[in-house]
């Protein structure tokens, strides 16, 4: 079994523009995080492969995974610990061929059915979102709640990360519905003390679990 982590927080440059993605990444580490993910949709592939190289610099020094998301290369070129790929995204069976064997693959899955499928090509994990309303994606669906959470994760073989909206009120309750884990963005990245906002997450979820 690969060690899934348990506090997910994606780096992000739009919603705040005080922080770098690499000091994001330290800020998070240091308050906890066990799991980095970038995710940019803008850029070049030089510019992304550039801001990729400098967190997985810092991650490796702190032993922490680097999850790079939808871009299985620009996984590969810095030697990110895996990549995560939503539903628009390249499919999770390609993925597993670009990647290597020990990589991380995670998959974003809203139905039953799909979280299935993403597990039969190789998921290693699936986040299932939102779980509340989010503003941090402008195209985020309706929230999900933890009825359907508590449903997907009993079907998943797999661990579940909960995404969307949560935030140190919600955290603890998302993790006893039977999340694995939570991915956050704009309860760590909008926070003013990023590191604090990653202490807090990190022992609400240790005390729910």
């Amino acid at each position: 079994m690969k060690d899934i982590g348990v506090l997910h927080v994606i780096t992000d440059t739009t919603l705040q523009s005080r922080f770098t993605h690499a000091e994001l990444a330290e800020l998070t580490i240091e308050g906890g995080a066990d799991t980095v993910q970038f995710r940019q949709k803008h850029g070049t592939t030089r510019e992304l492969v550039a801001i990729a190289q400098s967190m997985q610099t810092i991650c490796a020094k702190h032993d922490v995974p680097l999850i790079v998301n939808d871009r299985a290369d620009i996984a590969v070129a810095v030697g990110a610990t895996g990549a995560h790929f939503g539903q628009d995204d390249m499919p999770v069976s390609i993925g597993r061929r670009i990647l290597p064997p020990e990589a991380i693959l995670g998959a974003s899955a809203r139905t039953e059915e799909k979280i299935l499928a993403a597990i039969s090509e190789g998921a290693d994990y699936i986040g299932f979102g939102p779980i509340y309303g989010t503003t941090s994606k402008p195209d985020a669906e309706t929230a999900k709640g933890l009825e359907r959470l508590r449903r997907m994760c009993d079907i998943a073989a797999c661990p579940v990360i909960a995404i969307g909206g949560i935030g140190i009120q919600t955290a603890g309750e998302v993790i006893r519905a039977g999340a694995h884990g939570i991915a956050v963005i704009s309860a760590v990245c909008a926070h003013p003390e990023p590191q604090v906002a990653t202490q807090v997450l990190l022992n609400e979820i240790q005390e729910a679990k």
